[in-house]
């Protein structure tokens, strides 16, 4: 395929062209050919290869690698917003989900997370920290904070596998409602090497506590690579009356 003179912008032609390989010849994470190749490859201007490819960067098909050149990203997996664990989240959409524990004990837990579970000051909490991947790949560094009285022994059990089904069948508390928070930050240095990324790549943040029958049991931040996660989210238009407005809402 070559671009050629007609109605139809090179740039366009080229996107095409350079998303063709990507679907049909680059794996994940391989590189794409740099900007003089393709210039050379296929007769156009340096402006139209970086208009093409700028575009597939925009669309998360390409990631930029600053001093090292662009790459071919992994496909995204979208997520519903409903109260599911991470490991049943991935086995859903029909990816294999692993876990590695980077620490756990049990300590005094700080204001944000005793104010969440509604602790006081000399409550004890556990502290599990994991990297979550799916299909060999990281996808999220988790911190999560859980009541330790309620839940004698947890950090004996476990956990890598899913912390929701430990609660449900060791413990009696099935999670059934949460109050989540997402927003974007650039990783610093530590998720950076977690999750392979380039430090200050976008990453999705969600803080979420979630709640067994009304009783807080646990308060998590997960910090999710935006170029392989993204969210769906239902939204309908709350009744009014009067001149009220209806803003945005989601269901876990």
């Amino acid at each position: 395929m070559n671009v050629v003179d007609g109605p139809v912008p090179k740039h366009r032609q080229l996107r095409e062209i350079l998303l063709a390989m990507i679907e049909g010849e680059l794996v994940p994470d391989a590189p794409v050919p740099s900007e003089r190749e393709l210039v050379a490859r296929f007769k156009v201007s340096r402006a139209t290869v970086r208009e093409a490819v700028g575009r597939l960067v925009a669309e998360g098909r390409l990631y930029r690698v600053r001093g090292k050149g662009t790459f071919v990203a992994a496909a995204s997996i979208e997520s519903q917003m409903h109260l599911s664990s991470f490991t049943e989240d991935m086995r859903r959409r029909g990816h294999k989900p692993s876990t590695v524990v980077l620490g756990a004990d049990e300590t005094a837990a700080p204001p944000p997370a005793r104010a969440a579970l509604g602790l006081d000051v000399t409550d004890r909490a556990y502290r599990i920290e994991r990297l979550r991947s799916a299909d060999g790949a990281p996808m999220a560094h988790e911190v999560s904070w859980l009541p330790a009285a309620p839940l004698p022994g947890l950090l004996e059990r476990d956990l890598t596998s899913s912390v929701y089904s430990i609660l449900a069948h060791d413990y009696g508390r099935v999670l059934d409602s949460a109050a989540q928070t997402v927003w974007a930050e650039g990783a610093d240095p530590l998720r950076a090497r977690l999750l392979r990324v380039p430090p200050a790549a976008p990453l999705l943040v969600f803080r979420k506590t979630s709640y067994a029958a009304g009783r807080p049991m646990e308060h998590v931040t997960s910090w999710y690579r935006a170029d392989r996660y993204q969210v769906h989210m239902t939204l309908e238009r709350t009744p009014t009356t009067g001149s009220a407005g209806a803003g945005p809402g989601h269901h876990l």
